[in-house]
C-alpha cells in the first residue's frame, strides 16, 4: 500500500471537503506514493511520537491535529513544530492530518462522544451550509437509464437515508454543430431537435468529480449540457457536534460522574446546577463555546464539550447544564475511533495506536 491508498480509506469516514476553512487538513508532510510500512495513529504528533514511529517501523503518522497549522517562514527547529517537521523528512516519514473533516463527519468525533457516553437518536447539532449540490442535465430518451445508473453509481441520488433518488421530465432539446462539431446525431451546421430528459440529481460536494466523471463517460453527447448548484439544505450527516438521548434521565449529579467515568475526567468545571434531570444531551468535541446556542436551540438539558471561558457558562440562562471536561479529554478517544476503522478496512496490515499521553494540561 501507498501512502494515497491509506487517506482514501480515511476520506470515506470524513471527505476533506468537509473540513472548515480556517483548518489545515490533509498530507502536511511526505510522499504520498511512497510505499507504507506502518501506521501509527496519534491525537498530536509531538518529537516523542515521532520517534515512536520510528521505533515501530512505521513511516505513515495519521494525526487528529495538525502539527503545521500557521505557516513556517524557516525550519530551523526552534520550535517542537519545526523539530516534528525536521526529524519526520529526516526518516521519511508521512505526516497526514484530519481535524475538523473528522469533526464533521456523522460516525466522527462526536458520535465516539455519544457512544462513549452511551446517547442514542444522535442526530448533527450544526449542520454544515453548502455540502449539497444538485446536477441538472439533458439526456436523450434512450439513454436515461444508462446516465441514470452512472450517476448513481458516483454516490448522485441519496438523500438522507433513502438513495437513487431523482427527478425526470420530458422536452425537446435542440442542438446545432459548427463546422468542428461530430454530433452522435446529425450532421454539422444541420440544426436538430430531439426528445430529451431533464434529469436533476443531488450529491454531496466531495463527489464531484466522480459525478462528472461518470456523466462524461455514459452520455452520448460529444458536449454534454449540464449545470450544477450548490443547495442551501440541511446535510443531515455533515456538521459540528451531536445531539442524542440517555435511554433512562439522570439526575445532574448522577450525570456528572457518569461523564467523568466514561471520559477519563478528573476535573469537570461546570454551570450552575438546574434541579432537572438530564435526557437531552448535545456534545462537541474540542472548543465548543460557539455552540451553546445551538445546545440551547434544540432544548438540551446539558452540553458536553471543553475550553469554556468565564463569561462563557453564563451563556447557561439556567435552561442548559455547560460542561468542561477539557480538551484533550473530550478528544481523547479520536485515536481509537481512527485505529479500530482503519483496522476493519484493511486487517492485514500493521495499524498501531500511538501509546504517548499526549495532554499539556496536568491537575493538581
Amino acid at each position: 500500500m501507498i501512502v494515497q491508498d491509506i487517506i482514501n480509506q480515511l476520506e470515506e469516514l470524513a471527505p476533506l471537503a468537509y473540513a472548515e476553512e480556517f483548518d489545515n487538513v490533509g498530507l502536511l508532510v511526505g510522499d504520498n506514493n511512497a510505499k507504507v510500512t506502518g501506521v501509527l495513529i496519534t491525537l498530536d504528533t509531538l518529537p516523542k511520537v515521532v520517534d515512536e514511529a520510528i521505533a515501530e517501523d512505521c513511516n505513515l503518522i495519521i494525526s487528529f491535529h495538525p502539527i503545521i497549522f500557521k505557516g513556517l517562514k524557516s525550519i530551523t527547529g526552534n520550535s517542537y513544530v519545526e523539530r516534528v517537521v525536521q526529524k519526520a523528512i529526516k526518516n521519511d516519514i508521512a505526516i497526514f492530518a484530519i481535524h475538523t473533516a473528522l469533526d464533521n463527519a456523522y460516525e466522527g468525533v462526536n458520535a465516539e462522544l455519544c457512544n462513549r457516553l452511551e446517547l442514542k437518536n444522535k442526530s448533527i447539532l450544526i449542520p454544515q451550509s453548502g455540502t449539497i449540490k444538485k446536477l441538472t442535465t439533458f439526456v436523450p430518451k434512450l439513454d436515461i437509464e444508462a446516465v441514470q445508473k452512472a450517476l448513481f453509481e458516483a454516490g448522485g441520488g441519496a438523500i438522507g437515508n433513502y438513495e437513487n433518488c431523482s427527478f425526470s421530465s420530458e422536452g425537446i432539446g435542440t442542438f446545432k454543430g459548427n463546422e468542428m462539431s461530430n454530433p452522435v446525431i446529425g450532421k454539422p451546421h444541420e440544426l436538430k431537435q430531439l426528445g430529451e430528459i431533464k434529469l436533476d440529481i443531488v450529491f454531496a460536494k466531495h463527489l464531484e468529480s466522480n459525478i462528472l466523471n461518470n456523466l462524461f463517460q455514459t452520455h452520448p453527447y460529444e458536449e454534454v449540457a449540464y449545470e450544477i448548484s450548490t443547495l442551501e439544505n440541511n446535510n443531515q450527516h455533515v456538521g459540528m457536534g451531536m445531539i442524542g438521548t440517555l435511554e433512562t434521565p439522570m439526575e445532574e449529579n448522577a450525570f456528572l460522574e457518569h461523564v467523568k467515568e466514561k471520559m477519563n475526567s478528573s476535573v469537570i468545571r461546570h454551570s450552575k446546577l438546574l434541579n432537572k434531570n438530564i435526557k437531552k444531551v448535545a456534545v462537541l468535541g474540542g472548543s465548543g463555546s460557539f455552540a451553546i446556542t445551538a445546545a440551547k436551540a434544540a432544548a438540551a438539558d446539558a452540553f458536553v464539550t471543553s475550553d469554556l471561558k468565564y463569561h462563557d457558562f453564563f451563556a447557561a440562562e439556567n435552561q442548559i447544564l455547560l460542561m468542561d471536561i477539557g480538551h484533550y479529554e473530550s478528544e481523547q478517544y479520536t485515536k481509537n475511533l481512527l485505529a479500530t476503522y482503519l483496522t476493519k478496512k484493511i486487517p492485514n496490515f500493521a495499524v498501531l495506536l500511538s501509546k504517548i499521553n499526549t495532554n499539556p494540561v496536568k491537575y493538581k
